[in-house]
Parts: C-alpha cells; sequence; structure tokens
C-alpha cells in the first residue's frame, strides 16, 4: 500500500494567511482573534485538500494483469495456438511479397488454414488428424514462402532464381489443393453420421407409411373410415 508524504502546505498557508490578517483585524480582541483563527484554518483546509487532490491525479495507475486467453482444452489449445502463429506469419509475408499471384494464393492458404484450426474447435476429436497438418505442412509452406519473399527481394535475374521462385509458385497450387482436401476430410465422420441419421429416417417414414408419394389417411390410423376429401 502506498503512503503519500505529508505536505507542509497547509501550515504555511494556515500560518500565512493569519499573519496577514493580523495586520488588520484587533487581534487583542477575542472577536478578532477567532475571525483570524476561523479564516486561516479554512484556507489551511482548501489549500490541503487541493494538495491531496493533486497527489492522487500524479499517482500512477495499477496496473491490471492480463485477462487470460480462452482455454479449449490441452488438446486443443495448441492446435489453435500454431493456428494463430501460422495466420500470423503468412500475413507478414503478404505484406511483404508484392507479386498479386502469390498474394492471392496465400491469402487463400490462410483462409483454409483458418477453418481448419476453427474445425478443432469444433470437433476436438479431429485433433489427431489436423496435427501431422499444423506439424508439417503448414510450417513447410511458410518454409518455402519465406524463401519464395527472400529471393523475390534481391531484385535481380538469374536462371537458379527465376526457376526456384516457380517452383514454389507451383507449390502452392499444390498446397491449396491439398489443404482443401485436408479440410474435407474432416468431414468425413459427419458425412457418415449425416447419412446414417438420413437412412435411419427414411425407414422410419416407410414404416409408418410416410415415405414416397403414397397416400396417408389419418383417420384410418385412427380406427375411423373417414373418407379424405
Amino acid at each position: 500500500m502506498s503512503r503519500h508524504k505529508k505536505s507542509a502546505g497547509p501550515i504555511y498557508a494556515f500560518a500565512l494567511t493569519w499573519l496577514f490578517l493580523s495586520l488588520f483585524l484587533p487581534m487583542y480582541k477575542l472577536g478578532g482573534l477567532i475571525a483570524v483563527a476561523a479564516v486561516s484554518l479554512a484556507i489551511g483546509i482548501v489549500v490541503g485538500g487541493a494538495v491531496r487532490k493533486k497527489q492522487r491525479r500524479d499517482e500512477p495507475e495499477p496496473v491490471k494483469a492480463p485477462e487470460p486467453e480462452k482455454s479449449y482444452g490441452p488438446t486443443v489449445d495448441p492446435i489453435v495456438a500454431d493456428g494463430d502463429r501460422a495466420i500470423a506469419e503468412m500475413g507478414r509475408l503478404y505484406a511483404s511479397i508484392k507479386d498479386p499471384g502469390i498474394r492471392e494464393k496465400i491469402n487463400e492458404l490462410m483462409r483454409i488454414t483458418d477453418k481448419i484450426k476453427q474445425d478443432a474447435i469444433a470437433d476436438p476429436s479431429d485433433v489427431p488428424q489436423i496435427k501431422k497438418f499444423m506439424n508439417y505442412y503448414l510450417p513447410t509452406t511458410i518454409k518455402l514462402l519465406n524463401s519464395y519473399d527472400r529471393m523475390s527481394s534481391q531484385g535481380i535475374e538469374g536462371d537458379n532464381l527465376s526457376k526456384s521462385m516457380a517452383n514454389i509458385e507451383e507449390m502452392l497450387d499444390t498446397a491449396i489443393a491439398a489443404y482443401k482436401k485436408q479440410l474435407d476430410s474432416l468431414f468425413a465422420d459427419q458425412a457418415m453420421d449425416i447419412e446414417t441419421d438420413i437412412e435411419v429416417m427414411n425407414r422410419m417414414l416407410a414404416r409408418e407409411g410416410l415415405a414416397g408419394n403414397r397416400d396417408f389417411d389419418i383417420t384410418a390410423r385412427q380406427g375411423g373410415t373417414g373418407e379424405k376429401n
């Protein structure tokens, strides 16, 4: 806990006011003495309040502890962290590389990477499958993009530079296709569950007479003999 050093300002104000008023008021009379004391005390209080207010204003603001990042669990958090770092690095490369075609490819890689990361949050059971993507394919892509960035910044032309840059550009197309395939594969289990649900629903509808173009007379199911209009 911080402690303010007491200021002598209020005391000085009280004393100076006392001396000043004593020149004009009869201090030998009780009324004059009380008046001088009251005014001096009031000015001392006002000065003291102003000093304390200034001390509070000059006091540094307390440092707030940073809010903890949201956790998705011990298996998902590393995937989210790796994905965020990769997207940030690709964003830096996007800003550094001037070729519009390469920038478009980087933007697509960032978009798919974010979707893969979001899938880990939505379905943690996909984490083992995503780990290989995060641990090898994504870092290798970023490594090659960094190589392209360094070569493109040389400002010179040469067979080796041109060939390497062309190879990387071609690799980016392959990487985009592979990233999309990786994202699609994450929905394989979900697609199987959907097909199963549809199959079960169709069997239930057929058993209840509600499937296809078959007419269904609700009154007959209730034991009545009503006719359809």
